[in-house]
């Protein structure tokens, strides 16, 4: 550990905490969800107590400092005769403090609750007004405090989500989609991961030309013979200007994980060279993905 000038340790650094609370049914899930594929560490009920050996801990480890966004309200032990001694604590330490209050109309929270069959934390002899009247009432001294308080009574959970992606996420639009590519064979099935299937097997097969038949698509041979046919240039042109109009879409409407498949008959030739040149053509347009070939070592005809 280097120490400063003064002899002294420098100061670890201070994750930033987000603290997600508010009536229950008003989408604090969602917005939790949400938050985690934006990068963030989240914990739902967490015990008051926790939270600042926990924020301790994370500074102490010395890694990147990842904000943190914890879910807190009713159902966590403490929390209301607690939270704002320990807000003040955490805010002392340097912590960048910020608390986000959820809520929505009462006939939309009661909609909700009887939609999904779900039983409201205080509600044990009581309905599911009295108990959301009781949970707004005590929850006054913590919507005061709060740096936002959102209404979503008028999202559904796409646009909710969209809505904190917009307000919290600090990625570029296209980090936020973990995209992967993959060729296979359609002797060994669909990969049951698939998103998007793109059937390759019109184009011309190198397995019928018998220098290249034992090759794979990764062979700089195997990949000219493809690419040199204009029916392939036309497919990848238009192709790639499917993945254009779909990716933000996807992205907007709050999708984590896309996976696009490129299949052919053995999964050697055709779907390999495919699948590389969308590599390519992604890795021009600085959109990060993973890349596989499933079925590469298979032996199977193409």
């Amino acid at each position: 550990m280097t120490a400063t000038a003064s002899g002294t340790a420098p100061a670890s650094p201070k994750p930033a905490v987000l603290i997600i609370t508010g009536l229950s049914g008003s989408g604090k899930s969602t917005v939790l969800r949400a938050l985690e594929d934006a990068g963030y560490f989240c914990v739902d009920n967490l015990p008051l107590n926790l939270l600042p050996p926990l924020l301790q801990e994370i500074s102490r480890a010395g890694q990147e400092i990842r904000p943190i966004a914890l879910v807190m309200d009713v159902r966590t032990t403490g929390f209301l005769q607690n939270y704002a001694r320990v807000f003040e604590e955490l805010q002392a330490q340097g912590h960048d403090l910020h608390l986000l209050f959820l809520e929505a109309d009462e006939e939309v929270l009661r909609r909700r609750f009887s939609q999904t069959r779900r039983q409201h934390p205080l509600a044990d002899a009581e309905t599911i007004i009295q108990a959301l009247r009781r949970e707004r009432e005590s929850l006054q001294g913590l919507r005061h405090l709060a740096h936002r308080v959102l209404d979503t009574s008028s999202y559904n959970p796409h646009e909710l989500r969209r809505l904190i992606m917009d307000l919290y996420a600090d990625q570029e639009p296209h980090q936020r989609l973990r995209l992967r590519l993959m060729s296979f064979s359609y002797k060994y099935g669909l990969p049951p991961e698939a998103d998007l299937v793109m059937d390759v097997r019109f184009l011309p097969n190198p397995h019928f030309v018998e220098e290249l038949r034992d090759l794979t698509g990764n062979e700089p041979r195997v990949r000219d013979f493809v690419l040199k046919h204009e029916e392939t240039h036309a497919f990848l042109e238009q192709f790639c200007r499917f993945l254009d109009f779909l990716l933000p879409r996807y992205q907007r409407e709050g999708k984590a994980h896309l996976t696009v498949a490129v299949g052919c008959t053995g999964g050697r030739h055709r779907s390999v060279v495919i699948a590389n040149a969308l590599g390519e053509y992604l890795s021009r347009r600085d959109i990060p993905f993973t890349l596989t070939h499933r079925d590469l070592a298979s032996k199977a005809g193409d």
